[in-house]
């Protein structure tokens, strides 16, 4: 099993074929001339290894001649002047045991085999089906009887912990990741986990998801500390921002005391909209059940307003109504107010896309439901290499730009069109 970790890149099942190719009959009869039992064929030193090798080593040979650009003892015909460079060996362990392979190389290490990939030690179906089953939140016990059941194969811990391990070295490459120059929005937001440390803790995990200029979804990284805060969140832009995103028009946040502050201290220039969603259910937590239809009904015309001016209007008469009985919801908005209007200085298109962190909690939903059956994670390091598996699988359901992105584009292009020809 290996993952890409430097982008999640979705095809839909139809774009995948299958080629099938038939080996001739006189190479079979040759391979199979002194073939006469079974150890001949499947053995430890059998055919079939001896050609997974030769096979393996003549594609990673042909994967660096199309990286390079010219075969063996040929001229050198990159503007790089990168040339091969011997080989290194690496052992691969799976259903045919351990197999030596020499993995090629080139002189500047900038080639990265795709059939055996860096830090690659296992070659296995059963890996696959590991991973698979952990990234759906199962815990070790569940994957082997799981295994056991569907396939008869019967697994010990100390494997699915290497198999799953092996990940982490996927999880650090992809959060440091080159980001894009600008992301037109960002939403960010917290999600909080227990952890088992002698006692169990609760720790929050903190997500980035951007839009890209072409309008798809991308989780910008995962970091995790032992509470939510805004001296955290600090670290988690300025990491953002030296991975190269310069710049950020819009950051959908909750309403996190400090959060706006820390966004404007490392990118100045960035509107930040508080969510409204987040705004409204935190208003609703002091209304009894008998009043909230109410009082959300009477909330929701304040920010479905068409003007800012409509919206203060809405806001004014809410304030009359409910000033006496539900004191605290006035204040919180009149103090938030200056974040929470952002989004009507633009039409609706955009308005739908950043008045809510519904794209983040959604992520947020399915890693609840994964988290949920295991109580809490072993260990710190446990934490990443799940939440990693599972945002793979729900960022493969992002095929397709956000709706009415082109709409929203072009007018991010009349409003920040001085900073997106600066990057």
């Amino acid at each position: 099993m290996a993952h890409n970790p430097q982008t999640w890149i979705c095809k839909p099942a139809n774009a995948m074929t299958s080629v099938q190719h038939d080996i001739p009959e006189a190479l079979l009869s040759a391979l199979l001339a002194d073939y006469k039992k079974p150890e001949d064929l499947i053995g430890e030193n059998g055919l079939l290894k001896q050609l997974t090798k030769a096979v393996v080593e003549k594609a990673l040979q042909a994967e660096l001649t199309e990286h390079l650009g010219h075969e063996r003892h040929e001229t050198i015909t990159n503007g790089a002047r990168n040339s091969r460079n011997g080989s290194s060996q690496k052992t691969l362990k799976g259903d045919f045991g351990e197999l030596l392979i020499n993995v090629p190389r080139d002189c500047h290490g900038s080639f990265e085999p795709q059939l055996v990939a860096k830090h690659q030690t296992r070659w296995t179906g059963v890996d696959d089906k590991i991973i698979s089953l952990y990234a759906r939140g199962m815990t070790v016990r569940e994957i082997q009887a799981h295994l056991e059941e569907m396939y008869g194969t019967e697994v010990s811990p100390s494997l699915i912990s290497l198999v799953t391990d092996a990940v982490s070295e996927e999880v650090k490459a992809w959060q440091a990741r080159p980001l894009h120059a600008i992301y037109p929005i960002v939403y960010l937001d917290c999600i909080h986990v227990k952890v088992r440390e002698g006692a169990v803790r609760v720790k929050a995990v903190y997500l980035a998801i951007g839009v890209n200029l072409q309008g798809e979804k991308e989780v910008l990284g995962l970091w995790l500390s032992q509470t939510e805060g805004a001296k955290f969140w600090l670290q988690v832009v300025t990491e953002l921002r030296n991975r190269g995103a310069q710049d950020i028009f819009i950051a959908c946040v909750d309403g996190l005391k400090g959060f706006p502050e820390v966004i404007e201290a490392v990118f100045p220039q960035t509107v930040v909209q508080l969510c409204i969603v987040h705004m409204v259910r935190h208003s609703l937590n002091y209304v009894p059940w008998k009043q909230r239809a109410q009082v959300a009904a009477d909330l929701r015309r304040i920010y479905q307003s068409a003007t800012v001016q409509e919206a203060q209007q809405c806001l004014q008469e809410f304030e009359a109504k409910w000033a006496d009985t539900y004191p605290s919801i006035i204040q919180s908005w009149r103090k938030n107010w200056a974040r929470l209007t952002p989004f009507f200085d633009y039409p609706a298109e955009i308005r739908k896309v950043i008045y809510t962190t519904n794209a983040i909690e959604s992520v947020n939903m399915s890693l609840r439901k994964i988290t949920k059956s295991r109580g809490s994670f072993p260990s710190d390091e446990a934490l990443p290499k799940l939440f990693y598996l599972a945002l793979h699988n729900i960022s493969r359901k992002w095929t397709m730009p956000i709706r009415d992105w082109k709409a929203a584009l072009n007018r991010f292009t009349i409003e920040f069109g001085d900073r997106l020809s600066a990057n």
